[in-house]
């Protein structure tokens, strides 16, 4: 399955742009796997017809191979499966000598096979935050859906992030967040606060929440969280959240705080079923105590709310 923190998008986009320049290109994907694999069912490949190429199917062991047969899929306009295991001559020749071994699938990027409409569908659907699922079934054909019988590849959309404000709390949230496999943002004008030298390459946007967040765009698969405690700042970017799809929002503060807050937000126009949708405090109440411990707290509750535990 592919998911947060990989490099999917870019490797999708590679593929699009080629298709759009004019090349034949061929996508490759791990179908199955045994023993030590050196990368999981779903990974991908992608070549385009002059051997230039993207992502990895092997971590290095075949990928030499796995091209030399993809330029020809793209001459063939088909798809053709590909095993490799360590007691396999081949596998030796092209350096699978891991212990493992592993079939991959390589298909033309063409209506007949992998239709360059459903490689858009995907794009749209990780940019959209949307769960999407392809089946391909024993021709080597791809279609959108779960469908019985089909090696079924799900693409969790990429998880993404929006801290407004570079305080404490958020220098303990960034790795948090990133090792669970966030894109994030930090998002806070106030200049010193925001110093990039407070947070170890971490994306620093010093616009105001709401124009930084409208370009940022949340979607279904985004978290905003407001840590300032600055109604000048908290309260246009919950707005700015409220009004989009992000599956998680979340004001730090006490409940007299959150009280005031959700008046105020009331006040505005906001409604009430709108603020229900505000976790805050934010965070589990795991007793937490300090800037860790809180930042803890709130990565905890993201990731519930993300699971459908909430």
């Amino acid at each position: 399955m592919s998911g947060a923190g990989d490099d999917l998008d870019r490797l999708l986009g590679a593929a699009h742009d080629w298709l759009a320049d004019g090349h034949g290109t061929a996508i490759a994907t791990v179908v199955e796997t045994w023993g030590s694999a050196p990368r999981r069912v779903g990974s991908h490949l992608v070549v385009r017809d002059d051997g230039l190429f993207e992502g990895s199917v092997s971590g290095g062991c075949v990928e030499g191979d796995v091209i030399a047969n993809a330029l020809e899929v793209i001459g063939e306009g088909g798809s053709r499966r590909l095993d490799y295991g360590v007691a396999d001559a081949t596998a030796w020749e092209v350096g699978l000598a891991c212990g493992g071994r592993i079939a991959i699938l390589v298909q033309a990027l063409h209506a007949d096979r992998f239709p360059p409409a459903l490689l858009d569908r995907l794009i749209a659907a990780r940019r959209d935050g949307q769960a999407i699922a392809l089946s391909t079934d024993g021709d080597g054909r791809t279609r959108e859906g779960e469908i019985e019988g089909d090696f079924v590849n799900r693409y969790a959309p990429p998880l993404r992030l929006a801290i407004v404000g570079a305080v404490h709390i958020a220098q303990a949230l960034v790795p948090m967040a990133r090792l669970i496999g966030y894109d994030v943002v930090v998002i806070d004008p106030r200049g010193m606060f925001a110093a990039a030298a407070r947070f170890d390459d971490v994306a620093i946007d010093a616009r105001w929440p709401d124009e930084a967040l409208a370009e940022w765009r949340p979607n279904a698969a985004s978290a905003v969280v407001t840590l300032t405690h600055d109604p000048k700042l908290d309260d246009p970017a919950l707005v700015a959240a409220l009004a989009s799809p992000a599956f998680y929002i979340g004001a730090l503060g006490s409940r007299r705080t959150q009280a005031a807050r959700l008046e105020r937000l009331a006040a505005a126009g906001v409604a009430p079923d709108q603020l229900a949708r505000i976790h805050g405090p934010a965070g589990l109440d795991l007793g937490a105590a300090g800037p860790a411990e809180i930042a803890l707290s709130v990565a905890a509750q993201m990731t519930a709310a993300w699971r459908g535990r909430l």
